[in-house]
């Protein structure tokens, strides 16, 4: 969905993202390795934060608030479904806007601006950090999002290759009777599920369309 909106990502760049491999930049090992290569990564991707706005899709899973119980479990790090009014959302990668200690990982705050430096520490005396979930690090928010699907009736899966884990388990945790939709460019081409309906096209043009028939559908 975020790519839909002008925001980079590795799924677009075959893995690697303005030049650089995965696993410098989104590591766990990269950042003991580098931490100002990280810090700079993610600043930028801080700056362009601020140069764009959610789309069509953001607005359609919003506007879904209307009349069912949302939750948006999502892998992305931006703020585009807040700022396309969502209330309920799980960042199950983190958030590019916050950072957190390094040392006190509860430390957790909203960045003032765009950029982070070293020497930036917490009260504590540890160093700031993105809070963003990295390769080889735990998903804090997954049970959560696990805990939220439970009493799930209907199943969103959008812009995802389904290849992502933990996220992509996601699917077979959905209730046996949940009905789930994936939207996607490639969606027809992706692995089976039972109880999967796949949506070849891009989100903001296929996900306002899929909202007006669900909430048409229960118009009084």
């Amino acid at each position: 969905m975020s790519a839909e909106s002008g925001i980079s990502t590795f799924r677009d760049a075959g893995g690697l993202w303005e030049g650089h491999d995965i696993r410098e930049v989104a590591s766990i090992e990269g950042w003991h390795i580098n931490p100002q290569l990280v810090q700079n990564f993610y600043n930028l991707r801080r700056k362009q934060l601020h140069e764009v706005s959610p789309n069509a899709a953001h607005y359609a899973i919003a506007k879904l608030e209307q009349k069912f119980d949302v939750t948006v479990i999502t892998q992305n790090v931006d703020d585009l479904h807040e700022r396309a009014g969502s209330t309920n959302i799980i960042h199950l990668h983190g958030e590019l806007k916050k950072v957190r200690s390094t040392t006190h990982p509860d430390y957790v705050v909203t960045l003032d601006g765009w950029e982070l430096k070293m020497g930036d520490k917490c009260p504590n005396g540890g160093q700031l950090r993105p809070h963003i979930v990295w390769f080889g690090e735990m998903v804090p928010e997954m049970d959560n999002a696990i805990n939220a699907l439970q009493g799930a009736e209907m199943m969103l899966v959008i812009g995802s290759s389904l290849q992502v884990y933990p996220a992509a388990g996601l699917v077979d945790m959905a209730p046996q009777n949940c009905k789930v939709y994936l939207i996607d460019p490639n969606a027809s081409s992706l692995r089976n599920h039972p109880n999967i309906e796949t949506i070849d096209g891009k989100a903001a043009e296929k996900v306002p369309d899929l909202v007006e028939t669900f909430l048409n559908e229960i118009k009084c």
